[in-house]
């Protein structure tokens, strides 16, 4: 799995998420899309020349609660912005593909093992046949530990993904929760949320594909 995201989550960064995710400043997530499509950017080189992009989905109650699903409208938002940038590039939006099957505990705060735990069979694949032999972009506000996103990424690998990448807007912290294998390598944001475009945090890990089955 590849894994990028725009910045560090602090400092103007943590409060424009905030905004956006529970004051509900719903304008906000234009500009954070396109900052989060300039995380995506980073990916043309060597991603797939088509992938579906997959939002990290909210279950029902919480999605009730809120009244939107924050990383659908920043998938929305970056999408718009690489249709100008990459337009030979073809990301299709698939907001329906994944499934929140069970409420789960916010993530903040908890260690490394609980947020395993907390998204253990949390997800499911709406339709198996949509995903076969395809590549997926798994979108997300913020990248902490990778627990969220290792989640999803093996339920699509099981669901016959050929392969699955993820982006997100922040980047919590630097973190080696990873397997042993994992690679990861950081690269700091200075320029926080100016109009300057600074190069995307990265981290790498092992490739998910439905030949290469992860362990977690």
């Amino acid at each position: 799995m590849r894994a990028v995201a725009y910045g560090p989550y602090q400092d103007r960064m943590r409060a424009a998420i905030h905004a956006l995710k529970y004051d509900r400043l719903h304008p906000a997530a234009r500009g954070l899309g396109r900052m989060l499509a300039q995380a995506i950017a980073q990916l043309a080189a060597e991603a797939p020349a088509e992938m579906l992009v997959v939002p990290v989905p909210l279950h029902r109650s919480k999605h009730a609660q809120r009244g939107f699903n924050q990383a659908r409208s920043l998938a929305v938002h970056a999408l718009d912005a690489l249709r100008k940038t990459h337009p030979a590039w073809r990301l299709t939006l698939a907001s329906s593909t994944l499934m929140r099957l069970r409420p789960t505990d916010s993530q903040a705060g908890l260690t490394s093992r609980q947020r395993r735990s907390n998204v253990r069979g949390a997800f499911s694949v709406s339709d198996p046949a949509a995903v076969t032999a395809k590549h997926i972009l798994v979108i997300d506000d913020i990248f902490t530990t990778g627990a969220t996103a290792r989640a999803a990424a093996q339920v699509l690998v099981r669901a016959g993904a050929a392969s699955v990448w993820v982006a997100t807007l922040a980047r919590a912290r630097r973190t080696n929760q990873f397997h042993s294998d994992s690679d990861f390598q950081d690269a700091e944001d200075t320029a926080g949320l100016s109009g300057n475009s600074p190069p995307a945090a990265e981290q790498r890990a092992s490739i998910y594909s439905s030949h290469d089955q992860p362990s977690f």
